[in-house]
């Protein structure tokens, strides 16, 4: 069974929630041409349309089939998070969407497993959400990879991970930005760039503030192959040795390359050398396949780039099948 942990859905019950009550949330429904509709939050972000393929069952399986992919680990889209609501209103937002995606992984069970998303603008909020998820059925929790422009690193949310760790939750950190900065708006650079950048500083800061010393047993999932991290690792380290922790607020214990295989990275790289890097960086146990359907930064052929890659038959098999059952456990994705 390859299990694919990186991919986003939107239910279509999520959509209806919203046009009937996005007012409780301050949350607007835009048409923006007939039959498509965006998300509109109070500081005037307006996200891209829903499109179709984000939020329809059948194409969904069918591009699944053809891809070679079993089971996918589903995350609603970070863009409509909405970490700028006030903690009340996020609160039951993500209730929403959490209670619409483990409901659609239900009626679906044999493909789709679920990551819950909560308000972690409260961590207090987001931790409970998380424990009420857990019990009908999330296999783990997703954050996006900062809250206003805030590295994860620098936000109280000691809360958040101290639930993760006591309900063996793994947590996938995604990176968001709806609003491309002027430099970012051309030659795709925000899909390139932006995103992968966003991982990389926050966590960097988490492992800079010395949250992975503080919560030992916390496992994180990485998009995109860690972002820039896996190829930065030299340089935080040179910093680490390098620089007063009075001046840089560096506080973690040990060297930050010593914290790369605490965490697992998933396989969207596009680039057999690329992947190749990962292996020897952090090793096969620490890699799981993800797609990140339907988005076009995504990986087509997941199977198929390992295979180019030189990947053997039993290491794609312990990254398809084998990691991701250690990481969710393995009665999560039966």
């Amino acid at each position: 069974m390859i299990v694919d942990v990186h991919a986003h859905f939107v239910p279509k019950s999520a959509i209806n929630e919203l046009s009937k009550r996005g007012c409780e949330f301050d949350i607007n429904l835009i048409e923006t041409e007939p039959g498509c509709y965006c998300c509109r939050f109070p500081s005037g972000l307006q996200v891209r349309p829903f499109f179709e393929s984000l939020s329809d069952v059948s194409t969904r399986i069918a591009e699944m089939d053809q891809i070679g992919i079993d089971r996918q680990v589903l995350t609603i889209w970070t863009d409509i998070f909405g970490y700028e609501l006030s903690p009340t209103k996020g609160h039951q937002w993500h209730q929403i969407l959490n209670d619409t995606l483990g409901e659609l992984c239900v009626s679906h069970s044999d493909k789709f497993s679920w990551m819950a998303s909560g308000a972690l603008q409260n961590a207090g909020l987001a931790a409970q959400e998380l424990e009420r998820a857990m019990k009908f059925g999330a296999i783990g929790g997703v954050v996006a990879a900062h809250i206003d422009g805030k590295n994860l690193g620098e936000c109280d949310l000691d809360e958040y991970w101290a639930t993760c760790v006591k309900l063996k939750a793994p947590v996938f950190i995604h990176p968001v930005n709806p609003v491309p900065s002027i430099r970012e708006r051309k030659f795709s650079l925000s899909q390139i760039v932006a995103y992968t950048s966003d991982t990389s500083l926050t966590v960097g800061s988490l492992i800079s503030a010395g949250v992975l010393d503080k919560f030992p047993d916390l496992k994180l999932i990485l998009s995109h192959g860690g972002g820039g991290l896996p190829w930065l690792i030299g340089r935080f380290d040179r910093m680490y040795q390098a620089s007063s922790p009075k001046m840089t607020g560096t506080i973690c214990k040990h060297t930050p390359s010593s914290y790369l295989k605490r965490m697992y990275y998933d396989t969207i790289l596009h680039s057999d050398i690329a992947l190749q890097y990962l292996r020897q960086t952090v090793g096969i146990d620490q890699m799981v396949i993800g797609t990140d359907a339907p988005f076009p930064p995504g990986d087509p052929d997941p199977l198929g780039i390992l295979q180019k890659s030189k990947f053997s038959e039993e290491e794609i098999i312990t990254i398809g099948e084998i990691n991701p059952k250690k990481l969710f456990g393995e009665s999560s994705l039966v």
